[in-house]
């Protein structure tokens, strides 16, 4: 498979807050999203999403994305996807970094007879998502099963 490139712009506005956008999606108002430093931070504004959030983020909806397609390989059916995650920041070394990205996945099927192969399509997702598989933090997947 040839590379791909992801295209993304960010520029400052105010205080600790910008502008991100990529040339790849609509520029129309709901394809940009305004970052700025997270509160935790000196100068640091709540409400507004984070670096720190959009990793968390990526990884989980990476996730997402994996278990859509290896669900449908899987020819697995199910009712409901949806995953709570948890980034932790620390300090390691004398230096920021998410050190760990809790992924709390929730898969509702309509038949008992799926739970196995559910739980089997979340594993494979887990080992398949190339965010995770990109990044140095620790991922830890809490998967919990529903029937319908």
């Amino acid at each position: 498979m040839e590379a791909h490139y992801y295209n993304v712009e960010v520029n400052w506005n105010t205080e600790r807050k910008g502008i991100m956008c990529s040339p790849e999606l609509n520029k129309d108002a709901g394809s940009c999203i305004e970052v700025a430093t997270p509160p935790e931070f000196p100068k640091g504004i709540p409400g507004i999403w984070s670096p720190e959030h959009l990793f968390t983020a990526a990884v989980s909806s990476c996730l997402m994305t994996t278990f859509l397609s290896i669900a449908e390989n899987s020819k697995l059916t199910f009712e409901s996807f949806s995953c709570k995650s948890k980034g932790k920041l620390e300090q390691v070394d004398g230096k920021f970094m998410m050190s760990e990205i809790i992924l709390e996945p929730t898969v509702t099927i309509t038949d008992e007879k799926d739970r196995e192969r559910a739980e089997r399509v979340l594993q494979k997702s887990e080992a398949a998502c190339l965010i995770s598989n990109s990044v140095k933090s620790k991922v830890t997947m809490i998967p919990i099963i529903k029937v319908k």
